[in-house]
């Protein structure tokens, strides 16, 4: 009785109660806020670019011209060089990237090594170090006279020096080493911290069955890890089809245009040459075209059906 007693006065006090939240009104209006602050800072901008890529001319002296912008892109011999070293970026370094960040992952997932932190923060430290100071540093290291050349020399590798900067052939391995190098531990974390959340016990289970550490790597840990590599995946490739800084800084696209890419090209458009902002935006979106068309194709091969 006094339970019923208590469950009618608390129904009664809450009947009485002034505090009526208001619903909807509130939410709405927090939620708008962040709707407007994200259209005029993402949205609007992208509008204006797309709209921007159907104007041509000099400066700010621009024109409505249509598809124009467009259709020179095919036949612009330094837009198909530049997307033609970007591809080779992409189909290099975005896969090397990836088997790497595994290995170092689960070589770094064992338990029975010593100074894991150690090794996870050196691996993982070119990641945070900033793009404009490591890439000087690669252009000196990697110089004729450099420190690379000298190792070489020394220890009888090669004979001569090689020309990392001035061969088209080793400038684009140059970039590749230094892209592979500030990214692979960045990868490598996502793939660590998805690692640590599968069950020893599957590990065990195969090992008592006879498995190799490979079979482990390739029947257990890929498959387990698929949803992470979809991830670093797409985002490699975003990375490398917008690809800027190292070849800015440490070949400044060349020898004659050998490592130029998409984004650099964009920048010598607007900045460089004759400032030319509505085929620059065109050849921007040339790019997102590419990202949506190769999006799509890891989630065709993932077997996501999403």
């Amino acid at each position: 009785m006094e339970t019923t007693n208590i469950n009618k006065s608390v129904k009664q006090r809450r009947g009485k109660s002034k505090f009526k939240p208001k619903k909807g009104l509130s939410g709405w209006i927090f939620i708008l806020i962040s709707v407007i602050l994200i259209f005029l800072f993402y949205f609007y901008p992208m509008l204006q670019a797309l709209l921007l890529s159907f104007q041509s001319g000099p400066g700010v002296n621009l024109e409505f011209a249509g598809f124009e912008n467009y259709i020179r892109l095919f036949s612009d011999s330094t837009f198909l060089t530049a997307v033609f070293n970007t591809f080779i970026f992409f189909l290099i370094q975005v896969p090397l990237m990836i088997v790497l960040g595994l290995i170092f992952s689960v070589m770094l997932n064992n338990k029975k090594l010593k100074f894991k932190g150690l090794f996870r923060t050196a691996i993982f430290l070119p990641a945070v170090t900033s793009l404009v100071a490591y890439s000087v540093i690669f252009k000196y290291l990697f110089s004729n006279d450099g420190i690379v050349n000298m190792i070489l020399m020394n220890f009888s590798i090669i004979s001569d020096p090689i020309l990392w900067l001035s061969n088209p052939f080793w400038a684009k391995v140059l970039i590749i080493l230094a892209i592979t190098w500030r990214w692979v531990g960045y990868n490598m974390i996502f793939y660590l911290s998805a690692l640590q959340n599968v069950d020893e016990s599957i590990y065990e289970a195969a090992r008592i069955d006879g498995a190799s550490a490979f079979q482990q790597f390739t029947k257990i840990t890929i498959p387990m890890l698929k949803p992470i590599i979809l991830f670093t995946s797409i985002t490699s490739t975003i990375g490398t089809l917008q690809l800027f800084d190292e070849p800015m800084n440490i070949t400044s696209g060349g020898p004659g245009n050998a490592t130029l890419t998409i984004s650099q090209y964009i920048y010598n458009l607007s900045f460089r040459y004759t400032p030319d902002f509505g085929y620059a935006a065109a050849v921007s979106f040339a790019i997102v075209a590419m990202i949506v068309f190769f999006s799509i194709i890891q989630f065709k091969l993932a077997g996501d059906k999403k």
